[in-house]
């Protein structure tokens, strides 16, 4: 029977992508300090060892796998909405432009041995109306999602272009999660 890792989130995004890969899981949410003023896509990486680490004394001698996910246009770190306007503010940024997502990841080992690892995809948007926005906004959909839309949700209407990894903009780049915890020593088979 392959071991269960523990995924340090609760982000159903995460759960599922990780069920559809057929990776045995359970989830743990840390309390950690999400604030860091390093560029995203080093920030990405340092939020995800911090979630790690801080899981492992919870689950000692476990497989731990983390993940956070920033969206970054012109330079500015793009997190989950604080209010309605800060989602519409952050709507009206993407809208018509290429956009960064970045996602790291982190597998810590039974041993402690700590993976690191970032990934960035580009997203285009088409250009999106006052209403679109509001309608999106009203929707309450963009108020838990980093850059205030869900790829895999009704923002799928407005991606003219994707270049990197789905699952990654989702929230778990499932490539780099796989070659991670095989990595580390961890083995497992995926069903089918």
């Amino acid at each position: 029977m392959v071991e269960k890792l523990v995924l340090a989130s609760c982000s159903p995004r995460r759960s599922e992508l990780l069920t559809l890969a057929g990776i045995p899981f359970e989830t743990f949410a840390p309390d950690v300090d999400e604030s860091c003023s390093l560029p995203v896509g080093e920030a990405v990486a340092e939020l995800s060892a911090r979630k790690a680490k801080a899981v492992s004394s919870h689950f000692p001698g476990r497989f731990i796998l983390a993940a956070d996910t920033l969206v970054a246009a012109d330079g500015e770190s793009l997190g989950k909405p604080r209010s309605r306007e800060d989602a519409a503010r952050m709507l009206h940024l993407l809208s018509g432009r290429t956009h960064q997502v970045y996602t790291g990841v982190s597998v810590l080992s039974p041993s402690g041995s700590l993976l690191t690892e970032a990934d960035q995809s580009d997203v285009t948007f088409c250009t999106l109306t006052e209403e679109e926005i509001r309608m999106y906004v009203d929707s309450g959909e963009p108020m838990d999602k980093a850059g205030a839309y869900a790829l895999q949700g009704r923002a799928s209407l407005w991606i003219t272009r994707l270049e990197g990894s789905y699952s990654s903009v989702i929230g778990l780049p499932l490539y780099l999660v796989r070659t991670m915890l095989l990595r580390s020593g961890y083995r497992f088979l995926p069903s089918v």
